[in-house]
């Protein structure tokens, strides 16, 4: 299938006049806060490919921001969709139980780490999830305080803004916000804090925090993978020093795996690599095949400790999410996803250091699993950011045929999340067009 756009012609017009039409719909209509990554008008996708209004093809390796590791509108998934909503659309768990419910919420208490008595919450979207996680913390603990670290992400509401480490877009003009949270450094290799010995650092550093507030510390919340802060492994040494931190100072370690879940990274979750079992997980994203559902699963003792009512909401666990998410798990089962991951992982981290090692516009490139980056800079001694040429490459590689998003605290990060589905020609065409893209501005700064 061509990655071009069809020949130009008289039915062209029409339909590219109606993707502008809509593109001055939306600026009508929609806040101008709401921001977006290219000019796409989707019409239709399947598995890694897209569509847009005026019938160009395109494969996607944003994945709707991570949440389709089993690809667009995946025929299992489409049906258990369909067939659930033809019998039961919407209850609230909150006034009657449902089946696909519970039966989501039992696989998800077998297949999180942990060989406890598990139970779990469902709710809309990740930062819902975080928000609940730390409920939960609270209630069993008595505690107050949140760590959380720099450069995370946990999302746009009150309580999760004040957790997350990136200012800008995410916090500016939203304060004041939550106090009780402490924020302390999480390993970044290629812009250490502790150059000397950046683990050791950064452990000294939680460690700090927690005995500068004794037994007022609830939970330890972090990302296995930073995604928003530009996927940043978090090497596994420091998470199993934080697992002990915690258990010595009485408080719950929480593991966002909202990107990180569900086969992305190799593992069924990526806190997996370290051998660290959380006492809570939060799961969102790619857990319902973009139908919006999260979850919270863990210890059942945690999970009971809030007052009956204290936790809950309308939507949380729709009965059509739950059926697609138990399809989900079929799926990346079935079709050996998380073993696909880590050899997606390894093609594309194999291709991004042939393009470092051409062009002095990349400054790092890592990964863990299918969860790849580059890192852009101008100058590789002084690593300044190229945000505006990290804008420019996604623009570029969006006219040629391929879809990306950028993330990292100066959005100088180009991330790669094609779905897991996605077949070994497209992949290379996919980083194909990311070379050229890459070119084109590197020629355009004279490298």
């Amino acid at each position: 299938m061509s990655l071009q756009a069809h020949p130009v012609g008289v039915a062209d017009a029409v339909v590219a006049s109606r993707a502008d039409d809509l593109r001055a719909l939306r600026a009508r209509e929609v806040s101008a806060a709401v921001g977006q990554s290219t000019q796409l008008v989707v019409d239709h996708a399947s598995g890694a490919h897209v569509w847009d209004v005026d019938g160009r093809h395109y494969l996607d390796f944003a994945a709707g921001i991570g949440t389709l590791n089993v690809g667009h509108a995946h025929p299992h998934v489409v049906a258990a969709i369909q067939q659930q909503a033809a019998r039961l659309t919407h209850m609230a768990f909150g006034v009657a139980s449902y089946e696909p419910y519970l039966q989501l919420a039992a696989a998800l208490n077998e297949l999180t780490p942990g060989s406890f008595v598990k139970k779990t919450l469902f709710a809309n979207s990740g930062a819902e999830a975080v928000e609940n996680a730390i409920k939960v913390a609270r209630a069993a603990t008595g505690r107050s305080l949140v760590v959380s670290f720099s450069n995370a992400f946990h999302g746009r509401t009150l309580l999760t803004m004040a957790l997350t480490g990136k200012e800008h877009p995410y916090k500016v003009g939203f304060g004041p916000f939550v106090a009780e949270v402490l924020h302390v450094p999480q390993p970044y290799a290629y812009r250490p804090t502790y150059p000397g010995d950046e683990v050791a650092g950064c452990l000294d550093a939680l460690e700090q925090a927690l005995e500068d507030h004794p037994g007022q510390v609830a939970a330890i919340v972090f990302e296995p993978v930073q995604g928003e802060g530009g996927f940043v492994p978090a090497p596994a040494e420091w998470v199993r020093g934080g697992r002990a931190l915690a258990t010595t100072h009485g408080a719950l370690l929480i593991a966002d795996e909202v990107q990180s879940g569900f086969g992305r990274t190799g593992r069924w979750f990526a806190v997996e690599h370290a051998g660290v079992v959380p006492d809570l997980v939060v799961l969102a994203k790619s857990l319902a095949g973009g139908l919006p559902l999260s979850a919270v699963t863990g210890r059942a003792e945690l999970m009971d400790a809030p007052v009956v009512g204290g936790l809950g909401g309308t939507f949380g666990g729709n009965p059509v999410a739950c059926a697609a998410g138990l399809a989900v798990l079929d799926v990346i089962r079935s079709e050996g996803l998380v073993a696909r991951a880590e050899a997606i992982g390894a093609r594309a981290l194999a291709r991004l250091r042939q393009f470092a090692a051409g062009c002095e516009l990349v400054g790092d490139v890592r990964g863990l699993g299918a969860m790849v980056a580059m890192e852009l800079v101008r100058d590789r001694h002084t690593r300044a950011p190229a945000d505006r040429e990290t804008a420019r490459l996604v623009a570029y590689a969006a006219e040629r045929g391929l879809i990306l998003i950028r993330a990292g605290q100066h959005d100088n990060v180009v991330r790669l999340l094609p779905p897991l589905v996605i077949g070994d020609d497209d992949l290379e065409a996919g980083l194909d067009i990311l070379e050229a893209a890459l070119a084109d501005v590197a020629r355009e700064d004279g490298q």
